[in-house]
């Protein structure tokens, strides 16, 4: 079975928030989550040659998705109704991506930072990538 693993800023309340989401919709349990600031991120980063931005990202297999595509893809695997969302991809990607940047640029102010990175529960602790 190929990974599917959510990169996430670990220390933007938005993000984990939606962490959290995830955790609960994802009902087949095969979404997996590491945060940008882990050291299996940057282990990842170093042995793929790719430099991340600050974005959500989704590895697929061996695929990497960034951006608004990131998120489209996320969704629809949560299967059911959310992923008739994903028509939201017929959207030009240069305009979901445009507003996923703004969003981004202000998520901070809007929803705050920790100091830390989330630290996940004892019973999704083996969904994480530390």
């Amino acid at each position: 079975m190929k990974q599917k693993i959510v990169l996430f800023d670990g220390v933007c309340n938005f993000c984990n928030d939606r962490v959290q989401f995830l955790l609960k919709h994802d009902k087949k349990k095969e979404l997996r989550f590491a945060s940008l600031q882990s050291d299996f991120v940057q282990n990842w980063v170093s042995e793929n040659g790719v430099k991340l931005e600050d974005s959500m990202y989704f590895i697929d297999g061996d695929k990497l998705y960034s951006h608004s595509t990131a998120v489209l893809r996320i969704i629809r695997e949560l299967g059911k109704g959310w992923k008739l969302l994903y028509v939201l991809s017929l959207i030009p990607e240069s305009i979901r991506d445009n507003l996923y940047r703004r969003f981004a640029k202000n998520r901070y102010r809007w929803f705050g930072k920790s100091e830390v990175c989330m630290i996940p529960t004892p019973e999704v602790r083996n969904r994480f990538y530390l």
